[in-house]
């Protein structure tokens, strides 16, 4: 009888550990076909704009992107956005594009910090954080610079510290 026992808890044990070790894998295997990594195509998406247009990221290709993920409460966020924004003006005309993805906060909150900071950059909405998820976004602010072709060719984690790291930013993804 003991022994019984013995061997249906041992059994149990380890349907047990092999349900936590797929578990484990199925997880960590599906992150890195999400995972966004240099010298790949960015993946491509479909947003709303605070004037109510739509963009698709693949639309873009021929130019420069700077894909830049933000939030309000982001004090990096914030010191950042007027270089990208001074850059954005004297480079649009010269086939760059910044593209500031919201990363789910109301219309109300987004358009309050335009018009205090006077961004003429398209701010993108990701209401559900769908975009987020795909890009494997955890901390903010995070910019991945996409080249004419569509590929990843730099992530930069974290704030831009100085409008010059933009100005080297361009130059990566200048057409």
């Amino acid at each position: 009888m003991k022994k019984q026992r013995l061997v249906i808890r041992t059994v149990i044990l380890l349907v047990l550990a092999a349900a936590v070790v797929y578990t484990l894998y199925a997880n960590f295997t599906k992150d890195e076909i999400h995972k966004v990594a240099e010298g790949k195509k960015a993946p491509d998406f479909v947003l709303t704009d605070m004037n109510g247009e739509q963009h698709r990221l693949s639309e873009y290709e021929g130019q420069g992107v700077l894909l830049n993920f933000w939030a309000t409460w982001c004090k990096p966020c914030e010191r950042e956005m007027p270089y990208m924004d001074k850059q954005y003006q004297e480079n649009k005309d010269d086939g760059i594009q910044v593209l500031a993805v919201n990363i789910g906060e109301s219309n109300v909150v987004i358009n309050e910090f335009i018009k205090k900071h006077d961004l003429t950059f398209p701010i993108l909405k990701d209401k559900n954080q769908e975009v987020q998820t795909v890009y494997g976004i955890g901390n903010l602010p995070i910019t991945f610079l996409i080249a004419p072709d569509g590929n990843v060719v730099n992530i930069h984690e974290g704030e831009i510290i100085n409008e010059q790291v933009v100005i080297d930013m361009i130059k990566e993804i200048k057409p």
